[in-house]
């Protein structure tokens, strides 16, 4: 199922003991384009603080009470690493927040980006060691040994991406307005474009392999597409969710090759 990270943004987040916020934010890495971490607003519970949740830890969403239970307890949450979601996250933090929770890594020790997030519902953890800081030093050595030959890949904040200027091929079409995430992987599927200072009104849907690369410091989107071919692209209409049949047009539209089997 595609969800709109505004639309995920209204979900509230339910340990197995009580409520502990509402998803404020995502940070996906730029190399898979996969939600890593849920950005946690705890309100007035944690006296505002913010706190960072692997998508491994939530378990099948109740849609139609916009909940994400997840499978830690408030305890857990309330001691996990403190981290300042207004700064860049480091790789060493990182690593202390998988060392807290027992959660498995992303990277590998060569630095690549290994697929997916953990599916919803799949396993999380070892038993019994989510929640420690006395972890045994051969398992916090082999989550350091994971960063050494290579950092890895940045992470991204998808407020942050939103607005992105879409560069075409041949000039440039629209910004990005917000994303569409696939539920089961937690990887983002596509950027949807607002292109209403050219085509007024118009929503169009670009998917992570058209996009070429990204100009972080000038926060522009560059597509292998040109202009004539967005603006005739099978229109996106926010107010209707995203089927398979709509999917099979666009990538047929645009002769692609698609993601699902």
């Amino acid at each position: 199922m595609l969800k709109t990270a505004k639309a995920l943004r209204a979900f509230s987040l339910r340990a197995t003991d009580g409520e502990i916020g509402t998803a404020d934010d995502f940070y996906f890495d730029d190399i898979s384009w996969t939600v890593r971490y849920l950005i946690i607003k705890t309100g007035n519970w944690l006296t505002g603080r913010k706190v960072l949740i692997a998508p491994a830890e939530v378990r099948e969403p109740d849609w139609a009470n916009k909940t994400l239970p997840v499978s830690l307890t408030q305890d857990q949450v309330e001691h996990s690493p403190a981290i300042e979601t207004e700064k860049p996250i480091s790789r060493q933090q990182e690593v202390d927040l998988h060392a807290y929770y027992d959660w498995p890594v992303y990277w590998s020790p060569t630095g690549l980006v290994m697929g997916s997030a953990p599916p919803i519902g799949g396993p999380t953890r070892g038993p019994g060691r989510a929640g420690r800081t006395d972890l045994p030093e051969t398992v916090r050595n082999d989550l350091e040994v994971a960063t050494q030959a290579n950092p890895g890949p940045d992470l991204r904040s998808v407020n942050e991406v939103t607005g992105y200027g879409i560069q075409a091929l041949d000039g440039e079409l629209g910004h990005v307005e917000d994303f569409l995430i696939e539920a089961e992987s937690w990887m983002i599927r596509y950027l949807i474009v607002d292109t209403r200072n050219w085509l007024p009104g118009q929503k169009v849907l670009i998917a992570r392999p058209w996009i070429t690369r990204v100009d972080w410091p000038n926060q522009s989107v560059y597509v292998d597409l040109t202009v004539e071919a967005i603006k005739n692209s099978p229109e996106y209409d926010p107010g209707s969710p995203v089927t398979r049949a709509y999917e099979e047009e666009l990538f047929g539209y645009y002769d692609s090759p698609s993601y699902w089997p």
